[in-house]
């Protein structure tokens, strides 16, 4: 007798706008970026998740360096989550606005690891359509901005908090205020996240994939010190500037397109280009 092919599940329709339709610039950028042949991210979760979307990619122009850029962004905050848990392997990650970013399969931390991620309810709906569950792995689907939802959260591990992509489109005064409640639930841990400076991001928001969600870039940095003065608990452990080479794989650099390169090499020579995002972590 014949096998009965497996049916396929129907491609997922979204319906998203603004900042939220942004997790689709990353999903995509890292799913494409896992099929070229010198893959950095090989995110092979984010591939089958994008392939299971009915949605134009097209429509975001979202170029081959757009894709090298984003997965050299995610495979640092993904290191640092990991040396976090091989310190504190009974650790709590706290993955903000978390999107479709499958950051929790890339890492895949031990089952003693409560990992947890945050997005609004429609995303967290989503995800649990496209993602498999993982023993230690939760998702609550609220605002991060929203108080409430953290009281969920157990507060006696050390806390490693990644936010990706997220802060730039938070009120000003929304960010410090998150910062601060988070660290006071906590006892310890770090904190990681990107970040533009005020002239990054009067640029981003200029730029095409940006542009075609129409999403409204509202929070920056000039000083990462700021926040160690407005939240005491602070220390800045680490701050990267675009493309530095202490923290960037030069190799990653050079599988992008002459005009990237040359951006690049302008970034170090000229310091405050080089500020104007920046990979930011601290320890609490």
């Amino acid at each position: 007798m014949a096998a009965v092919p497996r049916a396929q599940p129907e491609p997922e329709k979204v319906a998203l706008s603004r900042e939220k339709e942004t997790l689709l610039i990353t999903l995509y950028a890292k799913g494409e970026e896992s099929r070229l042949p010198d893959s950095l991210l090989h995110d092979h979760f984010a591939a089958e998740a994008m392939s299971r979307i009915d949605y134009d990619f097209s429509k975001l122009h979202v170029g081959r360096d757009d894709m090298i850029g984003l997965a050299m962004r995610a495979y640092i905050l993904d290191g640092w989550t990991r040396e976090f848990i091989a310190k504190y392997p009974r650790a709590t990650v706290l993955h903000l606005g978390c999107g479709l970013d499958s950051r929790v399969f890339r890492v895949d931390p031990p089952p003693s690891v409560r990992w947890i991620d945050v997005d609004y309810p429609e995303v967290i709906a989503l995800r649990r359509r496209l993602y498999p569950e993982r023993e230690g792995y939760a998702m609550i689907g609220a605002s991060v901005t929203e108080p409430g939802w953290l009281a969920s959260v157990p507060s006696y591990r050390p806390a490693m908090i990644v936010a990706e992509g997220l802060f730039m489109y938070l009120a000003e005064d929304a960010v410090p205020q998150l910062l601060a409640r988070l660290t006071r639930h906590f006892p310890g841990g770090h904190v990681a996240f990107d970040s533009f400076s005020r002239l990054g991001l009067q640029l981003v928001r200029y730029h095409r994939s940006v542009r075609a969600t129409g999403a409204i870039l509202r929070w920056s940095i000039d000083d990462p010190h700021e926040l160690e003065r407005r939240i005491p608990k602070m220390k800045l452990l680490t701050e990267l500037t675009a493309y530095d080479p202490n923290g960037y794989d030069p190799r990653q650099v050079a599988r992008m397109s002459w005009r990237a390169r040359m951006a690049v090499r302008v970034f170090a020579w000229i310091p405050p280009l080089g500020r104007l995002g920046r990979l930011l972590r601290y320890s609490f």
